[in-house]
C-alpha cells in the first residue's frame, strides 16, 4: 500500500529538520531547539516510519541504534595510507621540527601551521560516497583496518548524510572517536552499579565501544567524532590550505575542532601549545597534546613522507599526568544504589596542578587483579576533571607484609549486610528503604509512575524533602503536612494541596504496584505481578524462603536470594508495616484467584487504544493474574489484539499478520470464560 504524500512530505521535512538540528549541535554548537523538542520531532519521524516501514531509509536520523551481532568484522584496505605521526616533548625538539621542514623546503621565513589538540582516541576513517556514509574503519596497521561502518553508524556526531551544495563524489574523512570525560563518568558508573567491567581511561572505553560485535551496545556508549583531515577526494576541488580544507568539512556537516588555529610560525606554535596546556583541565575531554601541520597543501606534498609518518606534521605531547605517593587506608563509599566503591586515601601529592588525597579504586577486582595494599606507593594517576585514579602499586618499593583491603561485612552508612551475588564484581548494602546513602532514591522510585505514580513527586522535591529531614523513609510521605509541603521552595498551598491529594490516592494500590514499588534489586513489574499473583500477600511473601520464592515463575535463585535479603533487614519490614499502618492496601488475592491465574497460560495478548471503565495497566493485570503474556508490540506469535478506542498502528499491524483482533466486549468474555473454566 502507497503511503500518502502528505506522510512521504512530512517524512522527509522531518528528515530534513533532525538533520539540521544535529548539524547545528555537533558541528555548529549552537543548538536551536531544547533537547525536548527534538525528541519530539524524533519520535514523530520513528512513528511514522513504523507505520510506514518502505519509507525508511538507511540515512534517516532514526537508523542508529544498531543491528543484529555481527559474528566478526571484515578487513579492509585503506585507498590511501593512514600513518602515524613523529612526537616532539619539548620546545627544543618542536623548534628542530621546524628547523627541518625549512631545510628540506628551502624556507628563510617562518612557515604557517595549522594546530589543534590531540583527541586521546580511536583513529577511523569515514567513506562518503555520492554524500552517503558507506563504509567506517579503524586506522589497523595504517594499510588495511577493520570495517566498523556499523557501529559508526550509531555515534550522532557522524553524519549519515553530508550537507551543502559543494558535496564531494567520494571523500574519504579522517578522525577520531572519542568519549568526553561526563560521559565516560557515567558509563563506568553503570557499569559498576550493574556489577560489569569498568574502563581504565576513556581512551579504552571508546576503542572497546567501537569494537564491540553488536552495535546495539555501541549505540548506548556516549561516543562522538572529530575529523582531523581528509584522505582520498574525487569530484571537488579542495582548498590549498589545511585550515580552510577543515573549514570546508565543517561546511559539509562532518566535526571539527572547536580548538583549531592557523598559526604564522613556530614561535605562535609554542604560544599555541601553552595555552592548550594551561586551558586542559577546562575542556570536556581527554587531549594528551598538541597536532601542527603546514597549512599550505603543496609545502605538504613537497616534504613528503618517511616510511612510517609524514614530514610535514608532528604532535607535541603533553607530560604524564601520574604521580607517586603512600596508600595510607581505604574507604567505602555507597552509592545511590546501593553499591559499595573502595576509596583509595592518599598523602596528599600534586597531580597536573591539583592536590589530590583520594582516588578510586574502582572495585575489589580491580584491588585484587592489582594487587593493591594498604601503605603501598602507588601510582595515580589524573586526567582532566575526572576522579583521580590509582593506576598500580609500586612493588619493588614494597616493605613487609602490608594488609590486602576487605570489603566490609556490614554497609558504614547504615549498618546493614552487604552482599555480592555470583558472578558479579558489585558489593552492595541491602538496606535499600532506610539506608541514607539511598534513601532519596529509594523515594524516587516508590515516587515513580510505573510505581506508585505520584503525580507531582518529582525528584527536585524528592531532594528538599530529605535534605530538610522531613522523610527519612517512603513511609513517611504519608505522614507530611500541608503546612510542611507548602514551606517548600516553588511549593504553592495549591500545588502542596494536590501532592497530598496524589498520596492520599496511592493508598488504594495493587500488590503488584506496591512491591514492585519497594526497589527491590532486580524485582521488575513482570516479577513483581507474579509475586503477587503467587503470593497473595505481603507477609507472606515477606516470610517466604529461598526454595518457596523460586517456585514463582520468573524467580530464579539470583532474585530469590535478593528478595530474602531484603526482607531479612528488620528495618525493610518496619517500612512496609508502617506503610500498610499508614494505609496502604490492595484487594486481596485468595487461593482460588491464584488458580485461576494459569487459564490463559501460554497466551500472548497486546492492549491498543482506549478501554472503558479500566487503564490499560489494568486490563495487562487481569491477563496477567490469568497467566497470560502482555506484549507492547503485535508480532506472528501474538494470540489476539485486544482494541479499545482509536487503536492506531497496532491494528492495522495485527490485520496484517492475520492476529485476532477482540473488542472490549470480546475481552469481558476472554475474562469471564476463563474465570468459569475453573469453576
Amino acid at each position: 500500500m502507497t503511503a500518502p504524500e502528505s506522510i512521504v512530505d512530512e517524512i522527509a521535512r522531518l528528515r530534513q529538520e533532525l538533520n539540521e538540528h544535529n548539524y547545528r549541535y555537533h558541528v555548529l554548537d549552537t543548538p536551536q531547539i531544547s533537547d525536548q523538542a527534538y525528541d519530539r520531532l524524533f519520535r514523530r519521524l520513528l512513528q511514522l516510519e513504523r507505520e510506514n516501514p518502505e519509507l525508511t531509509s538507511a540515512d534517516s536520523p532514526t537508523q542508529r541504534v544498531g543491528s543484529e551481532p555481527a559474528s566478526h568484522f571484515d578487513s579492509v584496505a585503506h585507498e590511501m595510507a593512514m600513518l602515524s605521526l613523529d612526537n616532539a616533548f619539548d620546545d627544543e625538539e618542536m623548534l628542530g621540527f621546524d628547523r627541518r621542514l625549512r631545510d628540506r623546503l628551502e624556507q628563510e621565513t617562518g612557515l604557517g601551521y595549522c594546530a589543534e589538540p590531540k583527541l586521546d582516541g580511536l583513529a577511523v576513517s569515514l567513506l562518503y560516497e555520492a554524500g552517503e556514509l558507506v563504509r567506517a574503519a579503524t586506522r589497523g596497521d595504517g594499510r588495511r583496518g577493520e570495517d566498523i561502518t556499523a557501529n559508526v553508524r550509531t555515534i550522532k556526531s557522524v553524519p549519515l548524510s553530508l550537507i551543502g551544495d559543494s558535496r564531494p563524489r567520494r571523500i574519504e574523512v579522517r578522525g577520531e572517536v572519542y568519549m568526553e570525560i561526563a560521559g565516560f563518568d557515567a558509563l563506568n558508573r553503570n557499569q559498576r552499579e550493574a556489577g560489569d567491567k569498568v574502563f581504565a581511561n576513556p581512551r579504552n572505553a571508546a576503542a572497546g565501544s567501537l569494537r564491540l560485535l553488536d552495535s546495539r551496545i555501541t549505540a548506548s556508549r556516549p561516543l562522538k567524532f572529530c575529523s582531523y583531515g581528509i584522505g582520498l577526494n574525487e569530484g571537488v576541488e579542495l582548498p590549498a590550505s589545511q585550515y580552510r580544507q577543515m573549514q570546508y568539512l565543517r561546511e559539509i556537516g562532518i566535526p571539527i575542532s572547536r580548538q583549531i588555529e592557523r598559526l604564522d610560525s613556530v614561535d605562535d606554535c609554542l604560544d599555541y601549545y601553552r595555552r592548550i596546556l594551561a586551558a586542559r583541565e577546562q575542556l570536556a575531554f581527554d587531549i594528551d597534546g598538541v597536532v601542527f601541520k603546514l597549512d599550505d597543501i603543496d609545502l605538504q606534498r613537497e616534504a613528503g613522507f618517511v616510511s612510517r609518518a609524514p614530514r610535514w606534521a608532528i604532535a607535541y605531547k603533553f607530560p604524564a599526568q601520574e604521580v607517586m605517593t603512600r596508600l595510607l587506608d581505604v574507604d567505602f563509599q555507597v552509592g545511590r544504589t546501593g553499591a559499595l566503591t573502595p576509596v583509595a586515601r592518599l598523602e596528599p601529592v600534586a597531580v597536573g596542578g591539583v592536590m589530590v588525597s583520594n582516588a578510586t579504586l574502582h572495585n575489589m577486582d580491580e584491588i585484587e587483579r592489582k594487587d593493591i595494599r594498604i601503605g603501598d606507593i602507588v601510582i595515580v594517576r589524573r586526567a582532566g576533571d575526572v576522579i583521580p585514579e590509582v593506576v598500580a602499586p609500586v612493588v619493588q618499593q614494597r616493605e613487609g607484609r602490608p594488609a590486602r583491603p576487605k570489603m566490609p561485612a556490614s554497609c558504614p552508612v547504615c549498618g546493614s549486610e552487604v552482599m555480592q551475588q555470583s558472578g558479579q564484581a558489585a558489593y552492595r548494602c541491602v538496606g535499600g528503604l532506610f539506608c541514607a546513602a539511598q534513601r532519596k532514591e529509594a523515594i524516587k522510585h516508590y515516587a515513580s509512575r510505573k510505581a506508585m505514580d505520584i503525580e507531582g513527586l518529582g525528584d527536585k522535591l524528592v531532594e528538599q524533602l530529605v535534605e530538610k529531614g522531613l522523610i527519612d523513609s517512603i513511609a513517611d510521605l504519608y505522614d507530611l503536612s500541608l503546612e510542611q509541603v507548602s514551606g517548600l521552595g516553588r511549593m504553592a498551598e495549591k500545588s502542596a494541596r494536590n501532592l497530598l491529594d496524589a498520596l492520599a490516592k496511592t493508598r488504594s494500590t495493587t500488590l503488584a504496584r506496591f512491591v514492585y514499588a519497594l526497589g527491590i534489586r532486580e524485582v521488575g513489574e513482570a516479577t513483581a505481578e507474579a509475586l503477587a499473583g503467587y503470593f497473595g500477600d505481603v507477609e507472606a511473601l515477606m516470610d517466604a524462603d529461598v526454595e518457596t520464592l523460586q517456585q514463582v515463575e520468573d524467580v530464579g535463585p539470583v532474585v530469590a536470594e535478593n528478595l530474602r535479603h531484603f526482607f531479612d533487614q528488620q528495618k525493610n519490614r518496619d517500612i512496609v508495616e508502617k506503610l500498610v499502618e499508614r494505609g496502604v492496601n490492595w484487594p486481596q488475592v485468595d487461593a482460588a484467584q491464584k488458580q485461576q491465574a494459569q487459564t490463559l497460560s501460554g497466551n500472548t495478548y497486546v492492549i491498543s487504544g482506549r478501554l472503558d471503565g479500566m487503564s490499560r495497566d489494568q486490563a495487562a493485570g487481569l491477563l496477567k493474574a490469568r497467566g497470560a503474556r502482555v506484549s507492547g508490540s503485535v508480532s506472528v506469535k501474538t494470540t489476539a489484539l485486544i482494541g479499545g478506542e482509536n487503536p492506531g498502528s497496532k491494528f492495522a499491524k495485527a490485520e496484517e499478520l492475520g492476529v485476532d483482533i477482540i473488542d472490549q466486549a470480546g475481552f469481558n468474555r476472554l475474562l469471564d470464560d476463563s474465570t468459569s473454566s475453573e469453576s
